[in-house]
């Protein structure tokens, strides 16, 4: 039977330290050892997680910006991606800067390269999200007046108070093409931030495309938030750690350890005598 692991990255798959313990990884390249084929499903984009998953057989095809974009790593291209049109995203931009916020507009290139375009650097948590973010390199940096107007936008990010942040959620939850998720971003400085991309893509419609194009019978997967209710409900089995919020785990086939002490990583073993 052809099924395929999928594993959300943080707060499922990572630990406290966002990264990928010993035990994970030696459990990974078990699985890996034993012909059982894995892969990610992560709202991070793909140089997000490019660090965090070199190195861990990562072979297979990757869903990044929660179905947004699927990413042929053997390839090196991407076979879907899902963008904001010119109306969306001066509705999210206009949102974002009637309120003050300055918002990260990330696009993708002639060449499939990843590209941020910024207004200005104006406040702490938007140099801590682009340290977060690894955008601190220059070349992935560029000022918004230098936006071409045919940019592909896959998604635009903010960071701010809990006031504005929902001012700009309220605003998205009348376009109907638009989807938003949020949280905090800095604990003890209320700092919240704000994700916005296209509303047809979903970590669940990106897996039942994956299920036809790699003929798979079953797909299991794990996930902790919001983000992941789609891939839930696409998924033949679906397991939360006990971090999760309790939308993801009421819909869970079952409920495994902490994120941050190898639940998943546990739980594999155990499921697939790995031990």
């Amino acid at each position: 039977m052809m099924e395929l692991v999928v594993f959300d990255l943080d707060g499922t798959l990572l630990d406290g330290n966002s990264g990928i313990s010993g035990f994970t990884s030696d459990t990974l390249k078990r699985l890996s050892d034993k012909g059982i084929p894995y892969t990610v499903a992560t709202g991070r984009t793909r140089h997000g997680a490019s660090p965090v998953l070199q190195g861990h057989r990562f072979h297979l095809p990757h869903i990044y910006k929660n179905g947004v974009m699927i990413w042929h790593p053997q390839q090196q291209r991407y076979s879907s991606r899902k963008t904001l049109t010119p109306h969306e995203f001066a509705s999210v931009m206009s949102a974002c800067e009637q309120v003050g916020l300055t918002p990260f507009v990330f696009t993708l290139d002639a060449s499939d390269n990843s590209v941020t375009f910024h207004r200005s650097t104006t406040s702490a948590a938007d140099r801590e999200l682009i340290r977060v973010l690894g955008l601190d390199n220059s070349t992935r940096m560029r000022s918004i007046d230098d936006l071409p107007s045919d940019a592909a936008v896959t998604h635009i990010n903010a960071i701010g108070q809990l006031d504005q942040i929902h001012s700009v959620l309220r605003r998205v939850e009348n376009e109907a093409h638009l989807v938003a998720y949020s949280g905090l971003a800095l604990e003890g400085q209320g700092w919240h931030w704000i994700d916005v991309h296209h509303g047809g893509a979903s970590k669940g419609d990106a897996l039942a495309s994956l299920k036809g194009t790699m003929e798979l019978e079953r797909i299991i997967c794990f996930g902790d938030s919001d983000n992941d209710l789609s891939m839930f409900e696409t998924a033949d089995e679906c397991y939360a750690p006990a971090n999760a919020n309790d939308a993801i785990k009421s819909l869970a086939t079952g409920i495994i350890g902490h994120h941050d002490e190898d639940g998943v990583a546990r739980f594999l073993r155990q499921r697939f005598d790995l031990a």
